[in-house]
């Protein structure tokens, strides 16, 4: 099996950045989404570039004009970092959303930009854990990727067999908590066979979302509005501190799992 672990919004404030940077040099992982919009955009740009770290990308809000605030976004990327991102997906999973589906996945064709995230966890229904209205998003956001699928195939984008985050993110993450989703996934692509609207051919492919870091500290961070609640939260740490665990890098090399970027794909 194939595992990209993301560390989603590089580039969003210098505490954030910090600790991405640390768990890329631990081989906590293995990809990188850099959100253009950041506050700490460029700073994350120049680190990316000085560690040879995969950077794909990730879209903040879009404005009125869906198409040219994305464009700008790409355009801004490659002036950035040097070069397009072979992944492209949204911030709080926008990119799904059924006002922008449609134009994000023309702007990707256009590009070239081969890859995406389509947020639909294996198992996410039976996630006791996590609170309320957190999962009536995370409903949400399932139901909306489920009806972008068709609309991404078309394009001809692709995304990993299978895609995991939601149910160990922040708080949620532990050792067990990414060690069962990651076998769970496993299960589940070889039990459903061809029935996903893109099947890899050879190694199951997957996509640990994941938001390590340091808690950003006001005034610094986000997208010009300052940093959101779960930035500012000792959940990033926790998450930091959980993917450096010396026990997730045995369960990789025990269940015979190779960290790599989109890529490696």
């Amino acid at each position: 099996a194939k595992l990209i672990i993301t560390g989603d919004d590089f580039g969003y404030c210098p505490r954030r950045n910090r600790g991405i940077v640390e768990c890329f040099l631990a081989r906590a992982v293995s990809n990188v989404s850099l959100l253009v919009n950041g506050s700490a955009a460029a700073e994350a740009a120049e680190l990316a570039r000085r560690l040879n770290v995969k950077t794909t990308r990730l879209l903040s809000e879009c404005g009125k004009d869906v198409k040219q605030e994305l464009k700008a976004q790409v355009d801004l990327f490659h002036e950035l970092t040097g070069h397009l991102p072979l992944h492209m997906d949204g911030h709080q999973h926008v990119h799904v959303l059924p006002e922008v589906r449609n134009v994000f996945a023309e702007v990707l064709e256009e590009y070239g930009i081969k890859y995406t995230r389509v947020p639909i966890e294996p198992g996410l229904h039976n996630c006791d854990w996590i609170e309320p209205s957190l999962m009536d998003f995370y409903l949400e956001v399932e139901k909306d990727s489920l009806n972008t699928v068709d609309v991404f195939t078309k394009h001809g984008i692709r995304w990993t067999d299978v895609y995991i985050g939601l149910s160990t993110m922040g708080k949620n993450m532990s050792v067990s908590a990414v060690q069962n989703a990651i076998d769970a996934a496993i299960a589940e692509v070889t039990s459903r066979g061809p029935t996903h609207p893109l099947p890899q051919h050879g190694a199951v492919t997957m996509e640990l979302m994941v938001h390590p870091g340091y808690p950003s500290v006001p005034p610094v961070g986000g997208c010009g509005a300052g940093p959101d609640p779960f930035s500012q939260s000792w959940e990033r740490l926790h998450e930091l501190h959980t993917l450096t665990e010396p026990e997730l890098q045995s369960h990789y090399r025990a269940r015979n799992i190779q960290l790599c970027s989109f890529q490696d794909l």
